[in-house]
């Protein structure tokens, strides 16, 4: 009996250590010459940035989906573009979005409802639901419900895809009404500056942007999110000026492409991009592509990707083109959602009947805008879009719009990667060395965390969605 009491009393004694921990760490760790309650501002500015630089750097952009997508390939390295990973090579993406983004921007939410500015939380509702919806774009079922709330949630469960999206749909009407331009101002916003308009159309775009994506799946709730969008009235994202991004300053501020082509050299810009360039004489060409080092016959020459690592490197680094000045500028903008995008989604909203808009209009001005982004002469737009490669085609309107998306979002690796899933166009070949038997990555894999710190919450979501390979095809991706 003694034996037995000791045991119980020292079980006890752990379980009260266990649950008072998490407690007794925070006291612990209390700066008591700091303030423990952080400023909207800069948590609004800190969220902005870690997001935009694993959106746009190297782990989920440039070594995973510009290569997926084919805007980019490896020269050296090659290994991601042919497709080989470990379950720490999409850890970035996981980890930065929930312990960096959500975490701050659900922090913000808090501060503005206590201090009664619900402008703050207008916009963290619309940031969080972008990082939310990169989320499960790439992995699919995600914690969303229980997700960053350490306290009430050690383990998160996981959210099917559908609930995201339509939770996510939810989250930006909420915004929308949330959002006042007579209201109290914002600091720390280094998007728009406190245009509290252009933080209204910047939701209405992604609500756009959302209901595309669900389409395929669920289009009455699709044709529902738009006609709301229209009653609301703000509107979308209306010129390039507008674009929702965030431009870049010098070292240490630059540009993560910027920073990684200071000291590395294996990227270089695809041939799958390069030959429809060229195909096209589409005069985005010498933005996209810079010149090769030496002199060659055409000047601009990408590679095929998922080579070997000798049979890529044989090929010359001074005879194939790294991608273009404009994306390796310091201030190179990281493009969150550009006009182009939503004359594109307008234009294929129009083509399924969710809208009576004219699709063809709307495609036109769609190429129209991606080419001005990038200060293409008027003269040239005209010729380029009187093609009759270029122009729309009715019958077909996802490959008129796949293809001509797919070259306005050079450079936006996750939304392209996105895009290419649920449009099925352009139609790109596998990696040429590729290991997944002939085909293309059509997600991320959960990282290796996932499976030792919340085991049975990840093999839940694997039972419903599938295994965790590059392979499994996501709910949204119908075709």
């Amino acid at each position: 009996m003694k034996l037995k009491y000791t045991t119980l009393l020292l079980f006890g004694t752990l379980l009260l250590t266990a649950v008072s921990c998490k407690k007794s760490l925070v006291e612990i760790n209390q700066n008591p010459n700091a303030s423990q309650t952080a400023q909207p501002d800069y948590l609004l500015t800190g969220a902005i940035k870690a997001t935009a630089d694993t959106y746009w750097g190297t782990a989920n952009n440039m070594d995973a989906s510009l290569l997926f997508v084919q805007y980019w390939a490896k020269i050296q390295y090659t290994d991601p573009d042919r497709y080989i990973y470990t379950n720490t090579s999409f850890q970035e993406l996981w980890t930065v979005g929930y312990g960096r983004s959500v975490i701050n921007l659900n922090q913000i939410i808090k501060l503005a409802d206590a201090q009664a500015n619900p402008n703050y939380k207008g916009v963290a509702l619309v940031l969080r639901s972008w990082v939310f919806a990169l989320l499960t774009d790439n992995y699919g079922d995600i914690p969303y419900t229980q997700a960053a709330n350490i306290s009430e949630h050690l383990t998160p469960a996981y959210d099917k895809q559908k609930d995201v999206y339509f939770a996510i749909l939810d989250d930006l009407k909420t915004a929308q009404a949330s959002l006042t331009a007579s209201g109290k101002p914002i600091l720390g916003d280094v998007i728009y500056n406190n245009n509290i308009a252009l933080w209204k159309k910047f939701a209405n775009s992604l609500r756009l942007r959302i209901a595309l994506r669900i389409a395929d799946r669920e289009p009455d709730k699709a044709k529902q999110v738009l006609a709301d969008i229209q009653a609301e009235s703000s509107g979308y994202i209306s010129t390039n000026t507008e674009t929702a991004q965030l431009v870049y300053l010098s070292s240490p501020n630059q540009n993560p492409i910027s920073n990684l082509f200071d000291t590395r050299d294996d990227y270089r810009i695809s041939k799958s991009v390069v030959d429809k360039l060229f195909a096209l004489n589409d005069p985005r060409l010498p933005v996209y592509a810079s010149k090769t080092k030496d002199a060659t016959t055409n000047t601009y020459v990408g590679i095929p990707n998922g080579l070997l690592m000798g049979d890529a490197s044989n090929l010359g680094f001074t005879k194939t083109s790294k991608p273009g000045t404009y994306f390796l500028a310091p201030n190179a903008p990281a493009v969150i959602i550009s006009y182009a995008e939503i004359l594109f989604d307008r234009a294929e909203a129009a083509a399924r009947g969710f809208t009576s808009e004219d699709a063809a209009d709307l495609y036109k001005q769609a190429v129209t805008a991606s080419l001005k982004q990038y200060g293409i002469a008027d003269a040239a737009i005209s010729t380029y879009t009187a093609l009759p490669a270029v122009q729309y085609n009715a019958a077909n309107y996802k490959k008129s719009i796949g293809e001509q998306k797919w070259l306005a979002l050079f450079g936006q690796g996750l939304e392209a990667f996105a895009e290419w899933r649920r449009l099925d166009y352009p139609q790109l070949a596998p990696a040429v060395a590729g290991t997944l038997n002939g085909k293309l990555p059509v997600r991320f894999i959960y990282p290796g965390t996932e499976q030792s710190l919340n085991g049975v919450n990840y093999k839940a979501a694997v039972a419903s969605q599938g295994a965790d390979v590059l392979t499994t095809k996501l709910w949204f991706d119908v075709n």
